[in-house]
């Protein structure tokens, strides 16, 4: 079990309910966890010990949100994705990923920069952009990309769904499948790179309870969000953990 003050447990618990929360309620959140768990723990390992709890939120939430999918966006991001996810184990092998952070902010800042901008670009572009290959392609291996070396896929994912225009439920349950299809794919990865071991199972399996608590108030508070306070949450959070990765 790992050394931690008191403090540091608190935190950790904080983050959980917010893995919970962040799969059936704001995904962003999520990019906000993983700064924190960035503080905690050494940057790389923090990588290993995050993924079986995200992967324990999704299981909560694609079973919740299973009849919430739209399987055209996801499929036709997948095979992209899986780009990013071997170019991100080859870069997360040689690379700590602490250098890796501000790049991470950098890019959900210019995608959020590019959904605000995008309005004002001309009514052909917006209509282009949603179904346009080269915008599916760039998500699917930045998304891709991100989640291998960070887990910090929330804030491309995001944009990507908002600018299918989604609505809340769909969002959600269609960024539910993705993340458990991609986090189920990292598994392997990080076990040879020895970021998953029994050591950081065994703390994962402690803080099951308090990431189905935050499941369960992400569905209630999801009902109660109006559709455009949800989308401005979202890229809101996106913003701040993006610019937390630019600063750490």
């Amino acid at each position: 079990m790992f050394d931690l003050s008191l403090f540091q447990w608190i935190m950790v618990l904080i983050c959980t309910i917010f893995i919970g929360f962040t799969k059936t309620g704001l995904s962003s959140l999520g990019i906000l966890v993983v700064t924190i768990l960035m503080y905690i723990f050494p940057a790389k390992a923090s990588v290993g010990i995050l993924l079986p709890m995200l992967i324990v939120g999704d299981l909560f939430a694609v079973t919740y949100f299973r009849k919430s999918v739209v399987w055209r966006y996801l499929l036709s991001l997948l095979p992209w994705v899986l780009i990013g996810i071997v170019a991100g184990y080859f870069v997360l092998d040689q690379v700590n990923s602490e250098q890796l952070k501000p790049m991470i902010g950098a890019l959900v800042l210019a995608l959020i920069i590019l959904h605000f901008s995008r309005e004002r670009l001309g009514e052909k572009f917006n209509e282009m952009l949603p179904d346009s290959i080269w915008f599916t392609s760039l998500m699917g291996i930045l998304a891709g990309f991100t989640t291998m070396i960070g887990n910090a896929a929330g804030g491309v994912m995001a944009i990507y769904l908002i600018v299918k225009g989604l609505p809340k439920q769909e969002f959600v349950g269609t960024g539910a499948w993705f993340f458990l299809f991609v986090n189920l794919i990292k598994v392997p990865f990080y076990i040879y790179l020895g970021l998953i071991t029994t050591e950081t199972i065994s703390f994962n399996l402690w803080l099951i309870p308090t990431i189905l608590i935050g499941a369960l108030i992400g569905v209630k508070v999801l009902k109660l969000l109006p559709q455009r306070t949800f989308q401005m949450l979202v890229l809101a959070f996106a913003a701040i953990g993006a610019i937390r990765l630019l600063f750490v």
